[in-house]
């Protein structure tokens, strides 16, 4: 068992290294070098393992050992740059590795000290040798890391990294200074809401909790995360899994709780390694267990694995899974405080929530209530993709608007195309439009708007996107996800899909749209849990903003966008077309006719509208209406 004079020793022999990462005072540090070197999902995927292992190749070869550290990490956010790795004291952040990279960025920066300019990310490049710091990029100049403070800061896998961040300290704090209902006041007072979705008071949740008496009480960490598009908790689980057990270890301490689980999706298979990795080393240090720093207080957890399925992010259907039976939500009340996980007092809080809890100890409520707005404090983390040029994992603080993410933190729409649209929580939220593109995002004005904040998937439309078409997409999701166990949810979210299905088809009716309404309302009201109460929101903000979409498909027979197949048409332009027939020889079903040299002509009854044809197309003579 460590003690808490032992944790500090701990932290203050690795803050040299923690210092030198950061671009301040080497001094502290055995090394000249780190190389942080991402190992995240997104750029495990593109390489970075094999890059990494090159890496350590090179150096031996260079004999550089002892004088250069090589750093696995978590996500650094900007993952469509991936590979990633940033040397340091520098703070060259080197873009797109690839393996034949490396021996050049070995001997020429790691051995002379001459940056390899070409591979940087370009936004960092100021020439003759000068780096611009990442904090000062577009990207990251507005962002403000609370709950990704450690991501691509640390090796996961070494508590110890972890405890030179002051890891630890937060659970240390609590336990030999403050009395449990003092902890759940700091919690209360900070404003922190829940970032899993419905935004409910943490410290509420907490506090009710804490007044049910049993003999025992559980602490749940949901990690399942499903929304299409969003991958913020597994960042966090790869890149800072001490931080989520730290602070379940705090809300037990102030709940009564001696048992954590932490449910986390079978497909996140590095986020489920470090974690366990994790576990195994907090137990080894005393940090989890019986007795934790010699107060009296014990605390264990343990992972649960989901197989993938939607409806288990919502807290009942979570705890019904956890339990070993089908995951399907449970009628409230009783709420979870009272008898959640084995009939027991619980609380549930998603990863996101629970990576502000130590810093919110350390810090202070007034500090984390000092960001964000009057109702909606601290920062928020957003998975950003789509039709943006930065794709990835930003944290910005709460009442950042919309533009300021898309067209500074996000780099803007690429190739000249206009905003559209953004969809904010999943397919349980609604689109943005463009006229509300200067909204502050929390959590009132999304509901405002016909969105909701969810965990944080921020999906960025072009002009080139049919609404209804994204209506389509997220219903097709929900019908699939849902649990079946209530009727409204079961049967009402695939008459909505059928519907839609009618009106991209080109076999819609005005009608439709008042049975979409309706149906959208008998959901809200009667369904079972959230899955099926938000359900319509896709539909509803696109009808709210985008009818005129709806309109044209119905009554136009025309997709503005040029996105449903049924109601598209290809063509040629007689005045533009060359007559060299590569159109005719691509086409896979003959429906191109016409002599060389001579305009060609498509076949509207035999064309399967493809597209095949104008993507070959090099004189721009095809277009489709």
């Amino acid at each position: 068992m460590k003690s808490l004079e032992e944790l500090k020793a701990i932290r203050e022999k690795n803050q040299g290294e923690i210092n030198l990462r950061s671009g301040h005072d080497m001094a502290g540090s055995k090394y000249r070098l780190h190389v942080l070197v991402c190992g995240g999902t997104g750029c495990t995927s593109s390489g970075s393992q094999k890059i990494r292992e090159k890496l350590v190749e090179e150096i031996k070869k260079n004999g550089l050992e002892e004088e250069v550290a090589v750093i696995k990490t978590g996500c650094f956010g900007l993952c469509a740059l991936g590979p990633i790795m940033i040397v340091y004291p520098e703070g060259a952040f080197y873009a797109m590795v690839k393996e034949e990279d490396i021996p050049e960025i070995v001997s020429e920066h790691l051995l002379k000290g001459n940056v390899v300019e070409r591979l940087l990310y370009d936004e960092t490049v100021k020439g003759n040798n000068e780096i611009l710091p990442l904090q000062e990029t577009q990207f990251y100049k507005k962002q403000h890391r609370v709950a990704l403070r450690n991501c691509g800061a640390i090796n996961p896998e070494n508590i110890e990294e972890y405890i030179g961040t002051r890891g630890y300290e937060a659970l240390g704090t609590v336990l030999t200074t403050k009395k449990p209902e003092e902890v759940i006041q700091i919690i209360l007072d900070s404003g922190l809401r829940g970032r899993g979705g419905a935004g409910f008071p943490t410290g509420l949740k907490w506090k009710f909790a804490a007044a049910n008496q049993a003999d025992q009480k559980y602490v749940c960490c949901n990690a399942d995360e499903g929304d299409p598009g969003a991958f913020m908790d597994r960042s966090v689980l790869e890149g800072d899994p001490h931080v989520v057990l730290e602070a379940m270890a705090i809300a037990g301490y102030a709940i009564g709780a001696s048992q954590g689980y932490i449910y986390v999706r079978a497909e996140y298979p590095i986020a489920v390694d470090r974690l366990n990795i994790a576990i195994e080393q907090a137990r080894e240090y005393g940090l989890l267990g019986e007795d934790i720093f010699g107060t009296g207080f014990k605390f264990d957890i343990e992972l649960r694995l989901g197989a993938g399925a939607f409806v288990c992010g919502e807290e009942t259907a979570l705890m019904t899974s956890i339990e070993g039976h089908r995951g399907e939500p449970r009628p409230r009340p009783p709420f979870p405080a009272l008898k959640g996980l084995f009939q027991k007092p619980t609380i549930l809080n998603n990863v996101e929530t629970l990576a502000n809890i130590p810093q919110i100890i350390l810090n202070g409520a007034d500090w984390f209530a000092g960001m964000g707005t009057e109702k909606s404090k601290g920062t928020k983390v957003f998975a950003l993709g789509g039709k943006v040029k930065n794709t990835g994992l930003v944290e910005i603080p709460m009442g950042t608007t919309l533009r300021e993410i898309v067209e500074e933190i996000g780099g803007g729409i690429p190739n000249g195309k206009k905003f559209k649209a953004a969809q904010t929580g999943g397919p349980s939220g609604g689109c943005i439009p463009a006229e509300q593109f200067d909204v502050p995002i929390d959590y009132d004005n999304l509901i405002a708007i016909g969105s909701m904040m969810g965990s944080g998937g921020l999906i960025v439309m072009d002009e080139d996107t049919c609404m209804v078409d994204i209506a389509k997409f997220f219903l097709e999701f929900t019908v699939d996800e849902s649990c079946g166990k209530c009727t409204p949810c079961r049967i009402g979210t695939r008459r909505m899909l059928e519907i839609l299905e009618k009106i991209t088809n080109g076999q819609g009716t005005m009608e439709d749209l008042d049975k979409l309404q309706d149906l959208a309302a008998h959901l809200k009201s009667n369904s079972l849990c959230a899955l099926g109460q938000t359900a319509p929101n896709p539909v509803l903000s696109t009808l709210r903003y985008f009818k005129d979409e709806y309109i044209a498909h119905i009554v136009d027979k025309k997709c503005p966008a040029g996105v449903c197949k049924a109601l598209l048409s290809y063509k040629i332009d007689a005045d533009k077309c060359k007559g060299c027939t590569l159109c005719a020889r691509t086409c896979p079903n003959d429906a191109i006719t016409g002599s060389v040299r001579e305009p060609h002509v498509i076949n509207q009854d035999k064309c399967v509208k493809c597209g095949a044809c104008m993507e070959k197309c090099r004189f721009g003579a095809i277009y489709k209406e």
